[in-house]
């Protein structure tokens, strides 16, 4: 084909030319893409294990020909470079055939989660223009009839039932590889995180995001060997990229699919494929430290467990080496693009006290008090970061962007942390959960690590209740510990009185209850809680 000319989208804020030159000539963004990573390692190992997805397994040769069919038939619907496509699709290996398709294609993935519905995919498709929208057919009864009659932009809808065949995706005669984008190109929109209003679209360039998922992968120990499970949402910014699917495939590792995160099927698939990572949020977490099937299969095969998505407390830290036999490696970073681990070869105090330090020498890091002032070493602050793979600005939101980032391109993201001599960070809450009870701020994560620590806690989760007097109480919502000796409120705080702290910090109300609201990824949401 001819040249490529680079792909201009309206609305999205481009980083400085003169600070893309330094991160090119630093060597951070190469001359790469991500369908390029994929039909290099099917050269490199094409007969090598992808994807392990129930009965299912293909290698790498069976992976690139689904994409480059999945391709042709995508194009044939008349989808072109720089279209959108709302991807929304579950834990299913025909995820990674769409999505390096898109790639394939130059066309650009809106990244949904399994858990959105319906008022959710019309937002994305109308937002972002979408050309189409691929969904499961669990999902589609409830989301595809009327989209398209709704929606003029939108050719079609594709469903995708697991094992069965696809005729939109399975084109007979399949593309020959060959690059359709620019590595300085906006390769997908991924959503934020957030848990409040409508998620805000952000713009990630191949190069970028291969900045971050090449340097995770050597920060992480992933290679050829890796069995990677993936329990969380494969769409999800963790599960994607730090180091992710895009990590095990880079490095032509493998990938083995799973519904959930529950013991009861996750242990299994440890032990029976020998899977060496995993990734997991804290609440699953604790599932899986207080799970009696913990002894009952071989798990020592897992090396590492990576635990990110939310604040991770020190007590909960300390129990997974001793009781699930792998090291612990925090993760802290967020879809916006800051990414810190803590490394293999840390100290134990380390990783169980603090969610890491950047991937990059060039991650600016800045903590500031409430007037943009830089604190000092160990102070908290609020969390501003740039970077060579933050973004400096969300997709066709102006007004979002004047309150997000600074006018020198510093992502706010939302986070109080204490950072050390080291450059390592401890996360002390979001800003908006610190809860403010008498003029004394008081961080929910300090609450919430000390509860852990009572044997009949299984998870707690601290937010703020409003109060005429004080401005906020202190509530604690406690799962109890199956088997243990019933705890009472009283109890409870005895405890944390016991642990010396102030008075101030200690509940005013603690509820009991059988589960916590979660988001589509999986975190708690205080807000639902509030």
């Amino acid at each position: 084909m001819s040249a490529i000319e680079p792909l201009r989208l309206d609305g999205v804020v481009p980083y400085p030319d003169d600070v893309a030159e330094r991160y090119r000539s630093a060597g951070h963004w190469t001359d790469e893409t991500l369908a390029d990573i994929l039909f290099a390692s099917v050269e490199a190992g094409p007969d090598r294990t992808a994807v392990i997805a129930g009965e299912t397994a293909w290698t790498y040769r069976e992976l690139g020909d689904r994409v480059l069919r999945a391709a042709r038939g995508l194009q044939n619907l008349g989808i072109e470079r720089g279209d959108r496509v709302v991807v929304h699709l579950p834990n299913v290996p025909e995820y990674l055939v769409v999505v390096f398709a898109l790639f394939e294609l130059g066309a650009l993935p809106v990244f949904a989660l399994a858990a959105h519905g319906r008022r959710d995919i019309e937002h994305f498709a109308s937002f972002a223009e979408a050309r189409l929208y691929i969904t499961s057919s669990e999902k589609s009864p409830q989301t595809v009839p009327g989209l398209v009659e709704a929606h003029p932009s939108l050719l079609g809808a594709i469903v995708v039932s697991t094992g069965a065949p696809v005729p939109e995706l399975e084109a007979e005669d399949p593309r020959e590889h060959e690059r359709r984008s620019l590595p300085g190109d906006i390769a997908f929109l991924q959503l934020s995180g957030g848990t409040t209003g409508r998620p805000k679209m952000i713009p990630r360039t191949h190069v970028d995001y291969l900045y971050s998922v090449r340097e995770s992968n050597r920060i992480c120990g992933v290679d050829a060997r890796t069995v990677q499970l993936v329990v969380l949402p494969i769409s999800h910014n963790f599960t994607m990229s730090s180091p992710g699917v895009l990590g095990a495939i880079l490095a032509g590792g493998t990938i083995v699919l799973a519904p959930h995160g529950a013991p009861d099927v996750a242990f299994g698939l440890i032990e029976r494929h020998r899977v060496t990572q995993v990734s997991l949020v804290p609440p699953l977490v604790m599932t899986w430290l207080n799970s009696p099937l913990v002894s009952a299969h071989d798990l020592s095969s897992l090396e590492t467990i990576q635990v990110g998505g939310a604040k991770f407390g020190r007590t909960a830290a300390a129990r997974v080496r001793p009781e699930l036999g792998a090291r612990l490696q925090q993760v802290f970073g967020m879809a916006e693009g800051l990414v810190n681990y803590t490394r293999l070869d840390d100290d134990e105090e380390t990783i169980v006290g603090t969610q890491g330090r950047p991937i990059s020498a060039d991650d600016e890091v800045r903590v500031v008090d409430s007037h943009g002032r830089d604190v000092a070493v160990g102070e908290p602050g609020d969390l501003l970061t740039r970077g060579p793979y933050t973004i400096r600005g969300y997709f066709r939101a102006p007004e979002h962007n004047a309150r997000s980032f600074t006018p020198d391109g510093y992502y706010r993201t939302g986070d109080i942390v204490r950072r050390d001599e080291r450059g390592y960070l401890t996360v002390m809450g979001r800003s908006k959960d610190l809860i403010n009870c008498g003029g004394e701020k008081v961080a929910p994560s300090e609450i919430e690590d000390l509860l852990l620590g009572h044997d009949a806690v299984h998870d707690v989760s601290v937010v703020g209740i409003p109060d005429d007097a004080l401005g906020e109480r202190i509530k604690a919502f406690v799962i109890a510990r199956a088997g243990s000796a019933a705890a009472r409120a009283i109890d409870l705080k005895r405890f944390m009185r016991s642990r010396g702290i102030a008075e101030f910090k200690v509940p005013h109300v603690i509820e009991f209850v059988d589960e916590f609201p979660h988001t589509a990824v999986g975190k708690v949401s205080k807000r639902d809680q509030r």
